[in-house]
């Protein structure tokens, strides 16, 4: 399974962006093959409006099956639903330690975003 996951590095040990839209980037990883690449996000940091649809589509993009992030908003969350993405909220902690956690079962699927649009 390929999995984004918000990161405010670049690299496992970094700490999860709570944010998905204006995250700092996206480590994406292979859950089978262990293999993972950055996708960087540095257009949607500082954008007026429209960031977390324009991270969606990034998101999109890279054929991902899950997104691991702290929160998501509505516009985001409609795009990756619509793509067949399952989103996962609420994480914390550092990228590997999400995953960790996700993979061991300690994440459920959500059905709906959690903050409203323009969160920062």
């Amino acid at each position: 399974m390929k999995v984004a996951v918000t990161s405010r590095g670049r690299d496992l040990d970094s700490e999860l962006d709570p944010r998905f839209g204006r995250a700092s980037c996206f480590i994406v990883l292979n859950t089978e093959t262990g293999e993972h690449e950055v996708v960087d996000n540095q257009q949607n940091l500082n954008a007026a409006q429209g960031a977390g649809v324009q991270a969606a589509q990034t998101i999109v993009n890279q054929k991902v099956e899950a997104v691991l992030t702290g929160h998501c908003g509505p516009k985001a969350f409609r795009v990756l639903e619509t793509a067949g993405i399952k989103v996962f909220l609420g994480a914390e902690g550092t990228v590997a330690d999400a995953m960790a956690k996700l993979m061991g079962g300690g994440y459920r699927a959500s059905e709906m975003h959690d903050v409203e649009g323009h969160w920062l």
